[in-house]
């Protein structure tokens, strides 16, 4: 069983920056596809960002170019760096992963099997 622990949510002004992590532990400490989605109440869940098989980058079109997803495999740990914040960023951001996603899935939140607990994101306007 994988584990997934977010950390590093908070409120900023807008145009501030923040960066989350995602800690991954368990039986498979390494899936191939790491994550980032958010939710807001009454929405579904939205995708942000994710790095497929460790070297493609993709992200949601709201947010190319502000947020950048990384991984330090060494740390078992994938980051959320977010610039020029947003109030419309304000959300919770879930952490996810998976070990058999194809390229074309990745921004299907039904088709990750781990997820972290979530962490609050607020932007003040």
């Amino acid at each position: 069983q994988v584990q997934l622990v977010e950390s590093g949510g908070g409120l900023v002004p807008a145009g501030g920056s923040l960066t989350l992590s995602c800690t991954i532990s368990g039986r498979t400490s390494y899936p191939y596809t790491s994550a980032w989605f958010r939710q807001t109440s009454g929405e579904e869940r939205e995708f942000v960002a994710a790095i497929w098989r460790g070297r493609t980058t993709i992200y949601a079109d709201s947010v190319k170019g502000r947020f950048t997803i990384s991984r330090d495999n060494d740390k078992n740990t994938v980051y959320l760096q977010m610039n020029s914040l947003k109030p419309d960023d304000t959300a919770v951001y879930y952490c996810a992963g998976d070990t058999t996603l194809i390229l074309s899935s990745v921004r299907n939140a039904r088709n990750y099997d781990y997820w972290g607990q979530g962490t609050q994101v607020t932007v003040s306007s």
